[in-house]
């Protein structure tokens, strides 16, 4: 059922394990504004129908005489309701409270810039480098701190890629404006603010490679923001690491 819905909204095949929460709720409001277009249509035509003019020669200045509006919009409300309380919130908190440890995840940091994404992964010691604006410049955008020894092994990569069925953190920020990381099939969008390092987590159900949008206006180049991220089995994602060992990535 939830996959006819799927594709009768037009939805991308889902690739995450939280996404079927994300699913459910969407297509449980989409079946609220269905039945609420159908029900205020047919109220319309009824009402056409009911004080058309043959019927009713004089004007009725009374207004309507019983609470039946009244009720109905009760009943709307306490839909919109039980589809916040029920649904929304607790999916909400499922995703807040069942946040992963770092040592049980791959940690990534996304960097938006205007108008690319990039990924700094921290290398086989598992750490990342320090990062102090002191050390912000031109050549060293990310203030990162080169002599640092826990830095020396992180891996810059113009494209992400992370293991399936592996839960992964993704630590976003910007270099500049507000843009916004967002992967339709795995139901994943967040903004990336100057200033900022914003944690999301996710894991992959299936090996594929997705885009990568930008879902907030930033500049001339905005429709151009795109991005790769790969889902890959652990086999090929520590073959893929190995291949970036000593890459860098361009911020110009």
């Amino acid at each position: 059922m939830m996959e006819f819905f799927r594709r009768l909204l037009g939805l991308p095949v889902l690739g995450s394990e939280h996404g079927a929460d994300v699913d459910r709720l969407i297509i449980l409001l989409h079946v609220l504004m269905v039945l609420l277009f159908v029900g205020w249509f047919t109220y319309f035509i009824f009402v056409l129908w009911r004080f058309r003019k043959s019927r009713n020669p004089t004007a009725d200045y009374r207004g309507v005489a019983t609470h039946t509006s009244s009720w109905l919009e009760v009943g709307v409300a306490l839909c919109e309701a039980v589809l916040l309380i029920g649904f929304a919130v607790p999916y909400w908190t499922r995703a807040v409270e069942g946040f992963p440890a770092e040592s049980d995840a791959v940690v990534i940091r996304i960097i938006g810039r205007q108008f690319n994404w990039s990924a700094r992964y921290p290398g086989t010691n598992g750490i990342f480098g320090k990062q102090d604006i002191k050390f912000v410049s031109a050549e060293n955008p990310l203030g990162v701190d080169k002599s640092d020894p826990n830095g020396l092994d992180d891996i810059d990569s113009p494209e992400v890629a992370v293991p399936v069925n592996k839960d992964v953190i993704l630590q976003i920020s910007s270099l500049d404006v507000i843009h916004s990381f967002k992967v339709p099939a795995l139901r994943l969008t967040q903004d990336a603010i100057p200033g900022m390092r914003i944690p999301v987590h996710f894991k992959a159900t299936r090996t594929n490679t997705y885009q990568i949008n930008c879902a907030q206006l930033c500049g001339n180049g905005h429709s151009n923001m795109k991005g790769i991220l790969k889902v890959l089995t652990p086999e090929d994602y520590e073959a893929w690491l190995k291949s970036k060992v000593g890459g860098t990535t361009s911020y110009e």
